[in-house]
């Protein structure tokens, strides 16, 4: 049947598709990494995004398009992950403007709206790369402006679009030469392939639930039996549009915190343009929110009455994760310190031994992630409401990261949020190191870039694959080093890897070398690689971490 208008029932049933398509194959996305080591995330963290958006409009019914994209847009903006994650959900935002007053939309204003998408994206990265997912929806784009007229059915046009998109794909290894050494396409580029070929799947009556999304929206309908009441009471949720508002856009959402905090615990609440969303455990429900519709009208509501086994709720001083009765897991928000200090430090990092070393080196607040599951924008954002500071420091630790770092950034408005360039756990170690919070915002960040380029990173893991990468051969699970971002050695046995390593490295003119070492390592072999370096480098100084950090056996820094 052709279909010559998408309104917003049509789209949010194309997008749920697309979704599930990419759910259904987000492990080839993952493996199709430049570098054979086992911590390829692209097409997870593609998947999370967009699952984020779906979870805000898998219970809406709206026929305009551009309610039910914008709905969409904020959720992947908060659950965007990774810089694939990032740009996706930068790619719908723009989408989503370009449906603005639009109900519904045929295909010259599906192309204009992709045109928009696309300059969002390229907007949202500052130094875009071609041969990524930016060529792939640029290159499809462009074709679709060209080609899309009144009389061209929504079918045909995403027929089009994937063909161009596919074709874009095939030819990014001329592009990216590390693609074409590699011998694979873009990661990002192929998960937005699934996306929009699941989107055309929909079109064409193939809804996809071998890969059932959990697309029950995060808010339901109002649901709740008075008579059920425990000490507990009842976990509340709900988004309420600021029409009541004078002015939205410099509305302080502390106004209704102040108000609803003697209510409950529990409480998250985040302001996003217009939007309110706030979750709290309360007692009185009701009075929650009559008091928030005293500030607009209610997109969402979500109550449940809680049946926890706990004895009693206890004040947390630091974010844990915990479920209410409805199943769902929530961040459990703590009172911020009452006094306000200059700076507080955020880092991300992964492993036991590692985060209680940020900790122990002055990290207020430790976002917990890395290289095999990159944290979200929401995480963020939960990390800087524990803190009560005129400016927050952010060490993001890898380059995947960044993206989704800034992207919080923008949205946090109770601190000035400093993101350092920090690409690696070895580059956020050592700035932590020199790290002198006398010093005014400006200053601090151009010490950190200065301390950042006198580090040397390197990391050591295994091969998932059989490749050649720089001419170096590479069998599968052997142990490979990874020095300054570019692969330097292969091995099978991970003490003769290090020592090949240390060559690469130019030790002999370096003064320190932070071994920070991992789950799959043992003190023998620590104590082994210790007495090497001190035989071989009398020069160097060596430090010891023991991070218990997952897939990556030694993480050094090198200065």
């Amino acid at each position: 049947m052709k279909i010559m208008r998408v309104d917003g029932n049509l789209f949010k049933t194309l997008v749920i598709n697309g979704a599930a398509n990419l759910r259904a194959n987000y492990q080839i996305v993952d493996s199709l990494n430049v570098f054979p080591v086992p911590d390829g995330d692209t097409g997870t963290n593609m998947k999370m995004t967009i699952e984020g958006g779906v979870n805000e409009i898998a219970s809406m019914d709206d026929t305009n398009i551009y309610e039910i994209s914008k709905k969409l847009s904020r959720g992947m903006l908060m659950g965007a992950r990774g810089n694939s994650g990032v740009i996706l959900s930068q790619l719908f935002r723009g989408l989503s403007k370009g449906f603005e007053n639009l109900v519904s939309v045929n295909a010259i204003s599906l192309a204009e709206a992709f045109e928009s998408s696309v300059k969002q994206a390229y907007k949202a990265v500052v130094t875009p790369v071609e041969g990524t997912i930016l060529t792939v929806a640029r290159e499809a784009s462009e074709k679709m402006s060209l080609i899309a007229n009144s009389r061209m059915s929504i079918n045909e046009f995403f027929k089009e679009y994937l063909q161009e998109a596919k074709k874009s794909l095939e030819n990014t290894p001329n592009l990216l030469p590390v693609l074409k050494e590699a011998g694979v396409v873009d990661s990002g580029g192929t998960g937005y392939v699934y996306v929009i070929e699941g989107m055309l799947k929909a079109l064409e009556g193939e809804i996809i639930t071998d890969a059932n999304l959990d697309s029950a929206s995060h808010y339901v309908q109002f649901d709740v039996k008075a008579e059920v009441e425990n000490e507990f009471g009842y976990c509340t949720e709900f988004l309420v549009d600021l029409t009541k508002v004078d002015d939205p856009d410099n509305f302080d959402e502390k106004v209704i915190l102040e108000r609803i905090e003697p209510l409950g615990n529990s409480i998250v609440l985040l302001k996003d343009e217009n939007i309110v969303k706030t979750h709290i455990h309360t007692l009185t429900p009701g009075v929650v929110l009559n008091i928030a519709q005293e500030y607009g009208e209610f997109i969402k509501i979500k109550v449940e009455n809680m049946t926890l086994q706990h004895s009693e709720l206890q004040e947390i001083k630091h974010v844990e994760e915990g479920s209410c009765a409805c199943g769902e897991v929530h961040h459990k928000k703590p009172v911020k310190p009452e006094i306000r200090s200059k700076y507080s430090i955020v880092s991300v990092a992964t492993g036991e031994g590692l985060m209680e070393t940020f900790k122990n080196m002055g990290v207020d607040y430790v976002v917990s992630g890395g290289q095999s599951m990159n944290p979200s924008t929401e995480d963020f954002i939960n990390g800087f409401d524990t803190l009560n500071a005129d400016n927050i420091i952010v060490f993001p630790n890898n380059k995947n990261i960044i993206l989704a770092a800034n992207q919080a950034a923008k949205i946090y408005t109770e601190s000035n949020i400093i993101v350092i360039n920090s690409k690696t756990i070895a580059e956020g170690f050592s700035a932590l190191t020199m790290l002198d919070i006398s010093l005014e915002p400006d200053e601090l960040v151009k010490e950190m870039d200065e301390a950042i380029s006198q580090v040397l990173s390197c990391s050591v893991t295994y091969a998932v694959r059989d490749t050649e990468v720089d001419g170096i051969k590479i069998q599968k699970n052997d142990f490979i080093g990874i020095l300054g971002g570019k692969i330097v050695a292969a091995n099978r046995k991970r003490i003769d890897l290090m020592k090949a390593v240390f060559k690469q490295a130019n030790l002999e003119e370096k003064d320190i070398v932070t071994i920070i070492w991992g789950k799959d390592v043992t003190e023998k072999e620590v104590n082994e690689l210790t007495r090497n370096l001190k035989k071989n480098y009398s020069n160097l100084e060596v430090e010891l971490i023991k991070g218990d950090q997952e897939v990556y056996s030694y993480i050094l820094a090198i200065e």
